[in-house]
């Protein structure tokens, strides 16, 4: 059996124990059977409120996780080719790094308001870090010997950059962006939680408030598909762009 089939049949398995648990188990109204939380999703879907919903949390994540991550490979990529750039970061960085992103919460309201300026910022803040650390471990782990041959035909340091240092750190660089992915949807659903009103996590809340379970659940069930989807297209890309690193390491 291919793992992945045997990983969707224990999926199977656990919301079929979902299902009997709340119908013989669990009398509660917060915890209702899957089927009546398919029935919510479907009714959420045709009504395209959720639609709604998810596409404004997307856009939000789309947008900090792309300034996070043109922001973490420059400067990534800076710390790592420069000395006198890593010595002025590199304390600054690892003070900023620890800090979790919900305490940041409450002072970007205070700088920025509610609007989509201070989740987007969140939201760039979680990601620039992986992408950071792992595009400056992958600039440091170039070749010397390619470095070289740059260097003896001729290359100059900006020719060099572009046609060594960043293909030979690419491994790395798409690593780092594939953690920051996941991230990215986790802290943008938080941050709306916290100070939102609109998208999942404002929605996942109104839910919780209405005491409207299935609804919520039906969110939360779609959020899943959704981070897979996610992960599964970044995979697909990371395939695409590495595929000489992978044919590579196959032999």
């Amino acid at each position: 059996m291919k793992p992945r089939v045997a990983g969707f049949l224990l999926l199977a398995a656990l919301l079929g124990l979902w299902q009997v648990s709340a119908l013989a188990w669990v009398s509660s109204t917060n915890w209702p059977p899957f089927t009546q939380v398919l029935k919510a999703l479907v009714e959420g879907l045709r009504s395209g409120e959720l639609f709604q919903v998810f596409g404004s949390s997307l856009a939000r994540m789309a947008a900090g996780f792309a300034i996070g991550s043109a922001a973490g490979v420059a400067v990534g990529v800076a710390m790592a080719r420069s000395r006198w750039v890593n010595a002025a970061l590199d304390t600054l960085i690892e003070l900023l790094r620890p800090i979790p992103v919900p305490a940041l919460v409450p002072p970007l309201i205070l700088l920025l308001g509610l609007d989509n300026a201070m989740k987007v910022t969140v939201v760039a803040f979680s990601v620039f870090f992986p992408v950071l650390i792992n595009t400056a471990a992958g600039v440091r782990a170039v070749e010397p010997v390619a470095l070289d041959v740059a260097r003896t035909f001729g290359s100059g340091t900006r020719r060099t950059l572009w046609a060594v240092v960043l293909p030979a750190s690419l491994p790395y660089i798409m690593a780092g962006l594939r953690v920051s992915l996941a991230l990215a949807l986790i802290v943008t659903v938080v941050a709306e939680m916290i100070a939102g009103s609109a998208g999942l996590g404002f929605h996942l809340m109104t839910m919780q408030y209405a005491m409207r379970a299935a609804d919520m659940y039906a969110a939360i069930l779609l959020l899943a598909v959704v981070g897979y989807a996610l992960n599964r297209a970044m995979l697909a890309v990371e395939r695409r762009v590495l595929h000489w690193y992978q044919r590579g390491e196959a032999e």
